[in-house]
């Protein structure tokens, strides 16, 4: 009973880091606290801790107590009708961004991409994956995609350093509206891999799709981040507008798509 505990400890804790709740100073309740709190033995508390030690999350000094590593979870805070690239949370916390290209070549475009890039289905396309670290820690992974007419300035060296969108933009193609997406999801065996963790690992999948000044897309970026080291915050004004209804961007799920 003292394992299922410890997991159940540690995934409530985890969720917490994940919220940021431990604040700028990042340190945790006493162990005896935790154990008051969630009403379970010294023993369980330590092995969730340790579990959560284990993962890269916490970290413990002797007469401090165990604490949040500095890096651990970002938090994006973005405001509607603007648009932060998600690598200044983590510059902002101070740790280190590495971006390593693990996939780069053409190939046919899936057909929900090719419909969100607004091109035929039997286009090819060009296809980076990436694997984003904070420091030593992976992040994400991201998938992108760019329609053909525009992927000539984009070298396998150029999609690592200085990435992607920003090749583009270097290349005069200004990203006048970007158009996202939110959903839970579970990590494939491909992502697992990459962020080290294990299969079905939930992950916060972030689809972001890049629109010209001409309404025309011209890159589509799928990132699938650590469910408990990144989240995203929104402030809406004025909600409700009708009693009993959802949040603004909240949407129904009506269909299911692979990871790429």
């Amino acid at each position: 009973m003292t394992g299922s505990r410890s997991q159940w400890l540690a995934a409530e804790l985890r969720e917490r880091v994940a919220l940021g709740d431990y604040g700028p100073s990042g340190s945790l309740e006493s162990e005896a606290e935790l154990g008051r709190r969630y009403e379970v033995s010294r023993v369980t508390v330590r092995r969730a801790l340790e579990q959560l030690r284990a993962e890269g999350l916490l970290a413990s000094r002797k007469g401090a107590g165990w604490y949040v590593v500095s890096g651990a979870s970002f938090g994006q805070s973005l405001a509607l009708g603007s648009f932060q690239h998600a690598g200044s949370a983590v510059a902002e916390a101070g740790v280190p961004l590495a971006r390593t290209v693990v996939e780069y070549g053409y190939g046919t475009t899936p057909d929900s991409v090719a419909h969100l890039l607004a091109v035929p289905g039997s286009t090819e396309t060009l296809r980076v994956q990436a694997l984003r670290r904070a420091g030593t820690t992976p992040l994400d992974v991201v998938t992108e995609w760019v329609p053909l007419a525009l992927a000539a300035p984009v070298s396998r060296v150029d999609a690592e350093d200085p990435g992607t969108w920003e090749t583009l933009r270097r290349h005069g193609h200004r990203v006048a509206v970007v158009r996202q997406s939110i959903a839970a999801t579970a990590a494939s065996q491909r992502v697992a891999d990459l962020l080290e963790v294990p299969v079905s690992t939930p992950v916060l999948l972030v689809r972001r799709l890049a629109v010209g000044p001409d309404d025309k897309p011209i890159a589509l970026s799928e990132h699938r981040y650590l469910g408990h080291r990144f989240r995203l915050e929104v402030e809406f004004r004025g909600w409700p507008a009708t009693a009993g209804a959802e949040p603004p961007g909240v949407a129904p799920v009506t269909s299911t798509e692979q990871e790429g």
